[in-house]
C-alpha cells in the first residue's frame, strides 16, 4: 500500500513538472513571438528580379507572396507586358495569349485604347512572371509582395534563404509593405 502511494506521489509530482515545463515552453514561445512582430518579413521590388523561387520554397501552399499592382504607374495598354505572353500572336484574353500561368491577372476594357490590369490573388502563386514581363516592356507596376494577412512570419523565411538578389528583408510590422511609386523610410 505505501508502495502505492509513492508510485501516486511520483507520478502526481511528474505532472506538474510536465505541465510547469509545458507553460514555461509556451510563455517562451509567446515571448519570442512578440519580440519577432516589431519586424515582419518584405520584398524589396527595387532589388527583386522575379526568379519565381517565391512560389516554390514558401513554406505556404500557394506562396504568401503575391503580385500587386501600382495602378498610378499602369499604362493601361492594349499590349500589357506583364499580361501577354512576348510571343503571343494576337493581344486578347486567350490562354495561350497570356503570361500567368493561373490566369490569375484580369484585363478589363475602359476605351480604346486602354484596359484595365487586376489581380485575382486567391489565384496568384506569386511567380513573378508578370513582374518580370511588366518591367521589361512596361513601367513595372506589377510587383511581388508578401502579403501579411497569410504569411507565417518565419523566424527564418525559407524563400530568403534561396533569394539570388537578397531582396528579402525585415522590415518594420507598423510599416509592412514596400510600394513601388512611394519612398520607404529603411
Amino acid at each position: 500500500m505505501a508502495e502505492e502511494l509513492k508510485r501516486r506521489d511520483f507520478l502526481r509530482a511528474g505532472l506538474r513538472v510536465s505541465a510547469t515545463a509545458a507553460l514555461s515552453a509556451a510563455a517562451g514561445a509567446l515571448t519570442l513571438r512578440r519580440a519577432g512582430g516589431s519586424t515582419v518579413w518584405q520584398i524589396d521590388p527595387k532589388v527583386c528580379v522575379q526568379c519565381e523561387r517565391c512560389s516554390t520554397h514558401c513554406v505556404l501552399s500557394p506562396s504568401a507572396v503575391k503580385c500587386v499592382h501600382a495602378y498610378d504607374l499602369c499604362g493601361y495598354c492594349r499590349l500589357c507586358g506583364g499580361y501577354h505572353r512576348p510571343d503571343a500572336q494576337a493581344q486578347d484574353t486567350a490562354a495561350e495569349s497570356q503570361l500567368c500561368p493561373t490566369g490569375a491577372i484580369r484585363r478589363t476594357f475602359i476605351e480604346e485604347p486602354f484596359y484595365e490590369y487586376t489581380i485575382d490573388e486567391p489565384l496568384c502563386i506569386g511567380c513573378g512572371r508578370c513582374a518580370k514581363g511588366c518591367g521589361a516592356f512596361g513601367n513595372s507596376s506589377l510587383f511581388l509582395q508578401v502579403r501579411r494577412d497569410r504569411c507565417l512570419n518565419c523566424n527564418q523565411c525559407s524563400i530568403a534563404e534561396v533569394c539570388p538578389s537578397q531582396a528579402f528583408r525585415r522590415v518594420s510590422a507598423s510599416q509592412p509593405y514596400l510600394l513601388k511609386g512611394q519612398e520607404q523610410k529603411r
